[in-house]
């Protein structure tokens, strides 16, 4: 169940971290509450996932999902580079947060 709590709190990551850039500095209402919210429900689904899983790995598996899916979200909705060297780079989080997963106690 912890691995299943990691994700949810991975896909919340993703979803404030796009979410700081519709809130333009914070000063629109409606999309600051969101990313707070969003933050929050992250937080706390780390944090149930942290009682079994290693911190190191649930941190490391945590952000590398959510920087994954954040860079992929930014080319699809804010045309972020999709240049070979980028593509590649994050292809090798992917495979190094899969190598987390399967190489854990948990």
């Amino acid at each position: 169940m912890a691995w299943i709590y990691l994700m949810i709190a991975a896909v919340f990551e993703m979803g404030w971290a796009i979410g700081l850039k519709y809130t333009d500095g914070f000063s629109r209402l409606w999309p600051s509450v969101f990313t707070i919210v969003g933050m929050i429900i992250s937080f706390q689904f780390l944090a149930m996932a942290m009682k079994t899983i290693p911190v190191g790995t649930a941190y490391a598996v945590w952000t590398g999902t959510g920087a994954v899916g954040v860079s992929i979200l930014g080319m699809m909705l804010f045309d972020d580079p999709r240049d070979l060297a980028r593509i590649a780079s994050i292809a090798l989080i992917v495979f190094g947060v899969i190598g987390l997963k399967v190489f854990s106690a948990q």
